[in-house]
Protein backbone atom coordinates (compact mmCIF):
# COMPACT_ATOMS: atom_id res chain seq x y z
CA UNK A 1 0.00 0.00 0.00
CA UNK A 2 2.61 2.61 0.80
CA UNK A 3 4.17 1.93 -2.63
CA UNK A 4 1.08 2.31 -4.51
CA UNK A 5 0.69 5.57 -2.20
CA UNK A 6 3.84 6.59 -3.03
CA UNK A 7 3.41 6.23 -6.84
CA UNK A 8 0.38 8.44 -7.07
CA UNK A 9 2.35 11.35 -4.98
CA UNK A 10 4.68 10.92 -8.03
CA UNK A 11 2.32 11.11 -10.49
CA UNK A 12 0.36 13.97 -8.87
CA UNK A 13 3.20 15.98 -8.31
CA UNK A 14 4.67 15.91 -12.33
CA UNK A 15 2.88 18.94 -12.82
CA UNK A 16 4.84 20.79 -9.45
CA UNK A 17 7.47 19.12 -10.48
CA UNK A 18 7.85 20.65 -14.27
CA UNK A 19 7.36 24.12 -12.79
CA UNK A 20 10.36 23.90 -9.64
CA UNK A 21 12.71 21.99 -11.11
CA UNK A 22 15.95 23.92 -12.38
CA UNK A 23 17.63 24.04 -15.09
CA UNK A 24 20.61 21.98 -14.42
CA UNK A 25 20.67 18.43 -13.33
CA UNK A 26 18.82 19.41 -9.91
CA UNK A 27 15.82 21.35 -8.04
CA UNK A 28 15.80 24.71 -7.76
CA UNK A 29 14.02 24.22 -4.37
CA UNK A 30 11.57 27.28 -5.23
CA UNK A 31 8.50 27.59 -7.27
CA UNK A 32 7.70 30.17 -9.84
CA UNK A 33 5.79 32.16 -6.90
CA UNK A 34 8.94 31.62 -4.44
CA UNK A 35 7.53 29.46 -2.41
CA UNK A 36 9.62 26.76 -0.78
CA UNK A 37 9.35 23.13 -2.76
CA UNK A 38 12.06 21.21 -1.84
CA UNK A 39 10.43 18.54 -0.05
CA UNK A 40 8.11 18.02 -2.23
CA UNK A 41 10.56 18.13 -5.31
CA UNK A 42 11.75 14.90 -3.71
CA UNK A 43 8.54 13.53 -3.54
CA UNK A 44 7.69 14.19 -7.14
CA UNK A 45 10.49 12.81 -8.58
CA UNK A 46 10.35 9.46 -5.93
CA UNK A 47 13.92 9.44 -4.23
CA UNK A 48 16.36 11.49 -2.37
CA UNK A 49 19.44 11.88 -3.90
CA UNK A 50 22.20 11.72 -0.67
CA UNK A 51 26.00 12.23 -1.39
CA UNK A 52 28.08 9.82 1.34
CA UNK A 53 31.74 8.89 1.47
CA UNK A 54 32.73 5.36 -0.59
CA UNK A 55 35.64 4.77 1.46
CA UNK A 56 35.31 5.75 5.49
CA UNK A 57 34.89 1.48 7.27
CA UNK A 58 32.12 2.18 9.80
CA UNK A 59 30.39 5.22 8.87
CA UNK A 60 29.66 4.65 4.71
CA UNK A 61 31.72 2.06 2.74
CA UNK A 62 30.55 0.90 -0.31
CA UNK A 63 30.95 -3.37 -1.16
CA UNK A 64 32.61 -3.68 -4.06
CA UNK A 65 30.75 -6.34 -5.10
CA UNK A 66 27.49 -5.65 -4.48
CA UNK A 67 27.59 -1.79 -5.14
CA UNK A 68 25.38 -1.36 -1.64
CA UNK A 69 26.67 1.58 0.99
CA UNK A 70 26.73 0.83 4.34
CA UNK A 71 27.20 2.36 7.09
CA UNK A 72 26.12 4.82 10.17
CA UNK A 73 25.66 7.54 7.92
CA UNK A 74 23.63 5.73 5.57
CA UNK A 75 21.40 4.72 8.28
CA UNK A 76 21.40 8.10 8.53
CA UNK A 77 20.11 8.86 5.13
CA UNK A 78 17.22 6.28 5.29
CA UNK A 79 15.78 7.83 8.32
CA UNK A 80 15.35 11.12 6.74
CA UNK A 81 14.23 9.85 3.58
CA UNK A 82 11.22 8.02 5.79
CA UNK A 83 10.36 11.17 7.51
CA UNK A 84 9.93 12.68 3.55
CA UNK A 85 7.90 9.54 2.31
CA UNK A 86 6.07 9.30 5.34
CA UNK A 87 7.63 5.57 5.73
CA UNK A 88 10.43 3.62 8.14
CA UNK A 89 13.49 3.86 7.58
CA UNK A 90 13.84 0.12 6.76
CA UNK A 91 10.81 0.66 4.29
CA UNK A 92 12.41 3.22 2.92
CA UNK A 93 15.45 1.65 2.46
CA UNK A 94 13.46 -1.46 0.92
CA UNK A 95 11.80 0.64 -1.61
CA UNK A 96 14.48 2.16 -2.92
CA UNK A 97 13.92 5.92 -1.85
CA UNK A 98 17.49 7.05 -1.35
CA UNK A 99 20.10 6.92 -4.54
CA UNK A 100 23.41 7.50 -3.08
CA UNK A 101 26.64 8.84 -5.10
CA UNK A 102 29.98 8.60 -3.71
CA UNK A 103 31.77 12.10 -2.55
CA UNK A 104 35.03 13.62 -1.49
CA UNK A 105 35.98 16.26 0.48
CA UNK A 106 36.56 18.19 -2.14
CA UNK A 107 33.16 17.29 -4.35
CA UNK A 108 30.58 17.33 -1.69
CA UNK A 109 29.98 20.86 -1.68
CA UNK A 110 29.81 21.45 -5.22
CA UNK A 111 27.16 18.93 -5.79
CA UNK A 112 25.05 19.97 -3.05
CA UNK A 113 25.56 23.83 -4.57
CA UNK A 114 24.72 22.37 -8.10
CA UNK A 115 21.18 20.84 -7.58
CA UNK A 116 23.40 17.25 -8.05
CA UNK A 117 22.61 15.75 -4.37
CA UNK A 118 19.78 16.99 -2.04
CA UNK A 119 22.10 16.61 1.14
CA UNK A 120 25.19 15.32 2.15
CA UNK A 121 26.25 12.93 5.21
CA UNK A 122 29.79 12.11 4.45
CA UNK A 123 31.62 12.92 7.83
CA UNK A 124 31.05 16.93 7.05
CA UNK A 125 32.62 18.82 9.34
CA UNK A 126 30.90 21.87 10.44
CA UNK A 127 32.46 25.09 10.54
CA UNK A 128 31.40 29.52 10.45
CA UNK A 129 32.79 29.80 7.06
CA UNK A 130 31.08 26.56 5.72
CA UNK A 131 27.33 27.65 7.48
CA UNK A 132 27.58 30.93 5.14
CA UNK A 133 27.33 28.75 2.11
CA UNK A 134 25.35 25.45 3.26
CA UNK A 135 23.06 24.94 5.59
CA UNK A 136 23.64 21.82 8.48
CA UNK A 137 21.52 19.88 10.74
CA UNK A 138 22.75 19.67 14.62
CA UNK A 139 25.38 18.01 15.33
CA UNK A 140 25.39 13.82 14.97
CA UNK A 141 28.83 13.10 15.83
CA UNK A 142 31.36 14.66 17.53
CA UNK A 143 35.51 13.58 16.69
CA UNK A 144 38.62 15.08 16.47
CA UNK A 145 41.87 15.02 14.15
CA UNK A 146 44.14 12.09 14.94
CA UNK A 147 47.62 11.40 13.67
CA UNK A 148 48.09 7.72 12.36
CA UNK A 149 52.10 6.40 11.79
CA UNK A 150 53.64 3.15 10.98
CA UNK A 151 54.76 1.57 14.22
CA UNK A 152 58.67 1.15 12.88
CA UNK A 153 58.93 4.16 12.01
CA UNK A 154 60.47 6.13 15.63
CA UNK A 155 57.40 8.65 15.42
CA UNK A 156 55.97 8.67 19.25
CA UNK A 157 55.02 12.51 19.42
CA UNK A 158 54.01 15.23 17.58
CA UNK A 159 57.20 16.67 18.16
CA UNK A 160 59.22 14.25 15.79
CA UNK A 161 57.02 14.75 12.83
CA UNK A 162 59.26 17.88 12.35
CA UNK A 163 60.63 17.96 8.78
CA UNK A 164 58.20 15.08 7.82
CA UNK A 165 55.34 14.26 5.78
CA UNK A 166 52.12 14.39 6.91
CA UNK A 167 49.19 13.07 4.38
CA UNK A 168 45.73 14.81 4.80
CA UNK A 169 42.65 14.52 1.84
CA UNK A 170 41.85 17.38 0.07
CA UNK A 171 39.78 19.97 0.82
CA UNK A 172 39.69 18.91 4.74
CA UNK A 173 40.37 20.62 7.34
CA UNK A 174 43.13 18.49 8.59
CA UNK A 175 46.27 20.47 8.20
CA UNK A 176 44.34 23.67 8.99
CA UNK A 177 43.63 21.81 12.54
CA UNK A 178 47.75 20.65 12.79
CA UNK A 179 48.89 24.27 12.24
CA UNK A 180 46.36 26.11 15.12
CA UNK A 181 47.31 23.22 17.18
CA UNK A 182 50.58 23.45 17.05
CA UNK A 183 50.62 27.58 17.48
CA UNK A 184 48.29 27.47 20.23
CA UNK A 185 50.73 24.93 21.97
CA UNK A 186 54.01 26.41 21.39
CA UNK A 187 55.27 23.40 19.42
CA UNK A 188 58.11 24.35 17.05
CA UNK A 189 57.70 21.51 14.34
CA UNK A 190 57.64 22.18 10.88
CA UNK A 191 56.19 19.20 8.69
CA UNK A 192 54.83 19.63 5.07
CA UNK A 193 51.84 18.74 3.82
CA UNK A 194 50.64 16.09 0.76
CA UNK A 195 47.22 16.11 -0.70
CA UNK A 196 45.32 12.89 -1.58
CA UNK A 197 41.74 12.81 -3.36
CA UNK A 198 41.08 9.55 -1.46
CA UNK A 199 41.84 7.57 2.55
CA UNK A 200 42.89 4.18 0.32
CA UNK A 201 44.87 6.42 -1.36
CA UNK A 202 46.74 7.67 1.90
CA UNK A 203 46.62 4.22 3.35
CA UNK A 204 48.65 2.99 0.73
CA UNK A 205 50.70 6.24 1.06
CA UNK A 206 51.64 5.39 4.43
CA UNK A 207 52.08 1.85 4.18
CA UNK A 208 54.24 2.13 1.59
CA UNK A 209 56.33 5.05 3.43
CA UNK A 210 55.64 8.02 0.75
CA UNK A 211 54.37 10.13 3.81
CA UNK A 212 54.83 9.58 7.26
CA UNK A 213 51.46 10.37 8.73
CA UNK A 214 48.19 10.00 7.47
CA UNK A 215 46.45 12.52 9.52
CA UNK A 216 42.87 12.98 9.34
CA UNK A 217 39.26 12.76 12.05
CA UNK A 218 39.96 9.55 13.86
CA UNK A 219 36.80 7.85 13.39
CA UNK A 220 38.10 7.82 10.11
CA UNK A 221 41.58 6.40 10.75
CA UNK A 222 39.85 3.87 12.94
CA UNK A 223 38.70 2.27 9.54
CA UNK A 224 42.45 1.90 8.14
CA UNK A 225 44.48 0.77 11.83
CA UNK A 226 46.39 -1.89 11.65
CA UNK A 227 49.14 -4.02 13.07
CA UNK A 228 51.57 -2.21 11.46
CA UNK A 229 50.49 1.23 12.49
CA UNK A 230 49.82 3.04 15.47
CA UNK A 231 47.81 6.68 16.49
CA UNK A 232 49.88 9.10 18.02
CA UNK A 233 48.69 9.95 21.75
CA UNK A 234 47.43 12.99 20.40
CA UNK A 235 43.36 14.57 19.96
CA UNK A 236 42.92 18.83 19.03
CA UNK A 237 40.66 20.13 16.29
CA UNK A 238 37.71 18.53 17.50
CA UNK A 239 35.24 18.45 14.54
CA UNK A 240 31.02 18.31 14.12
CA UNK A 241 29.84 16.62 11.75
CA UNK A 242 26.45 17.65 10.28
CA UNK A 243 23.92 16.59 7.21
CA UNK A 244 24.96 19.88 4.67
CA UNK A 245 22.17 21.33 2.08
CA UNK A 246 21.94 23.70 0.07
CA UNK A 247 21.18 27.36 1.46
CA UNK A 248 18.31 27.84 -0.47
CA UNK A 249 16.32 24.48 0.27
CA UNK A 250 15.15 25.84 3.62
CA UNK A 251 12.36 23.45 4.08
CA UNK A 252 14.04 20.45 3.51
CA UNK A 253 17.02 21.84 6.14
CA UNK A 254 14.79 22.20 8.09
CA UNK A 255 12.74 18.58 7.91
CA UNK A 256 16.26 17.19 8.44
CA UNK A 257 17.60 19.50 11.22
CA UNK A 258 14.23 18.13 12.97
CA UNK A 259 14.71 15.15 12.10
CA UNK A 260 18.47 14.29 13.41
CA UNK A 261 17.38 16.51 16.38
CA UNK A 262 14.47 14.61 17.62
CA UNK A 263 17.03 10.97 17.06
CA UNK A 264 19.46 12.63 19.67
CA UNK A 265 17.32 13.47 21.95
CA UNK A 266 14.76 9.79 22.12
CA UNK A 267 18.39 8.34 21.90
CA UNK A 268 18.51 6.92 18.15
CA UNK A 269 21.43 8.69 17.21
CA UNK A 270 23.21 6.84 20.21
CA UNK A 271 21.92 3.31 19.12
CA UNK A 272 23.08 3.47 15.25
CA UNK A 273 26.38 4.57 16.43
CA UNK A 274 26.60 1.37 18.63
CA UNK A 275 24.90 -0.41 15.82
CA UNK A 276 28.30 0.21 13.56
CA UNK A 277 30.76 0.22 16.92
CA UNK A 278 31.27 3.87 16.53
CA UNK A 279 32.50 5.36 19.65
CA UNK A 280 29.91 7.23 21.59
CA UNK A 281 32.44 9.06 24.16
Amino acid sequence: MKIKRLSALVLAGMMVFSLSACGGSGDSGTSASGEDTSVQDIVDRGVMKVGVKADVPKFSLQDTATGEYVGFEDDLAYEIAGEIFGVTADEAKEQGLVEFQAVNAKTRGPLVENGELDCVIATFTITDERKETYNFSPAYYTDAVGILVNADSGIASIEDLDGKIIGVAQSSTSQEEFNKYIEENGIDVAPSFQEFATYPELAQALAAKQIDAFSVDRAILEGYRNDSNMFLDVRYGFQDYGVCSAKEKTGLAELISTKIQTMLDNGEITALLEKHDISVE
